[in-house]
């Protein structure tokens, strides 16, 4: 398990570069665990920032996913499941169509929908320290 720290949001994109470089080509799917307000949705803004995505990034809290596009024609897709009630509607949108495309799949509360993660997903695990600082834990599969 790796530690990242954000003391500030002056450099959570350095820590998102950094994050970036950890995690490689290869991983794709990031399972992000953590209370409300405690920077999921801000670190996925950042990640895609460096990535070169160029789209308005914004919590995707009421369309379940918002897609993304970088400058060399990567996607991006951005999952909150805040809101569904049962692992069946991931099923009803076609999750597996994302999860499984090859793209960057950032995920809020999986918590709900667990059964069908992928088995090689990358958990991150958020937590405010009493400074106001973020850790992030990157658990590899």
């Amino acid at each position: 398990m790796t530690e990242l720290k954000i003391n500030s949001l002056e450099e959570i994109n350095s820590v998102a570069k950094q994050f970036i470089e950890l995690v490689g080509e290869r991983h794709r799917v990031f399972a992000m665990y953590g209370s409300m307000g405690v920077g999921k949705t801000t670190f996925v803004k950042a990640v895609c920032e460096e990535l070169g995505v160029e789209d308005t990034i914004n919590s995707p809290t009421f369309a379940i996913v918002n897609e993304y596009h970088t400058r060399k024609e990567q996607i991006v897709y951005h999952f909150d499941f805040y809101r569904i009630e049962d692992v069946q509607e991931a099923y009803d949108f076609g999750y597996e169509d994302y999860f499984y495309s090859q793209a960057i799949c950032f995920i809020e509360w999986p918590e709900r929908i667990e059964s069908i993660l992928p088995n090689d997903v990358i958990n991150l695990n958020f937590t405010e320290e009493e400074d106001g600082s973020r850790t992030i834990q990157v658990q590899m599969a």
